[in-house]
């Protein structure tokens, strides 16, 4: 199972290489702050499967289409998704305390890329945000794959600036 994983994109065009991903993930994750509602539209018309949640910029037109904090079996990995975790420091512990019976938690809000585990074997992963990079060198996604109820191949990409 190919999952894409996004967030933070902010009402700006998705690039034409998330879109070439799209195409070709079973499972497409955004973590929140899409700030307008035509991405939400377009995504779920163009994915298998969406899974997302509502960010701190997005406003009530979102958050009554989308949970706060959504969960989901994907081939036996429990994950979670939420926009925001807090402040950096001391997030594995936090996190694992919050999503005891969680495998992965996809976040976003700072739009750094972030993979980590915490010591109870939760995968905390921030694709960081493919169209708002912010303090960033480049916009960023993650893809992952979902074999034998393992995250496999979690891979950090990078986008070329935009002209």
């Amino acid at each position: 199972m190919k999952l894409l994983l996004i967030s933070d994109t902010h009402a700006r065009p998705l690039p034409e290489q998330v879109w070439d991903e799209v195409a070709v993930a079973d499972v497409v994750v955004h973590a929140g702050d899409w700030v307008e509602i035509g991405l939400l539209d377009e995504l779920e018309a163009r994915s298998k499967r969406l899974i997302g949640v509502y960010g701190n910029n997005d406003g009530a037109d979102l958050r009554a289409r989308l949970p706060e904090i959504a969960r989901a079996d994907l081939g036996g990995v429990r994950l979670a998704v939420i926009h925001e975790t807090g402040a950096k420091q001391g997030r594995e512990q936090r996190c694992a305390a919050l999503f005891p019976d969680t495998d992965v938690l996809v976040f976003g809000h700072s739009h750094i890329p972030w993979d980590t585990v915490a010591p109870s074997g939760l995968r905390l992963l921030n694709p960081g945000s493919p169209t708002d990079r912010r303090r960033q060198p480049t916009g960023t996604y993650q893809t992952a794959r979902v074999e034998g109820g393992a995250l496999v191949d979690v891979e950090l990409h990078h986008l070329p600036p935009r002209g």
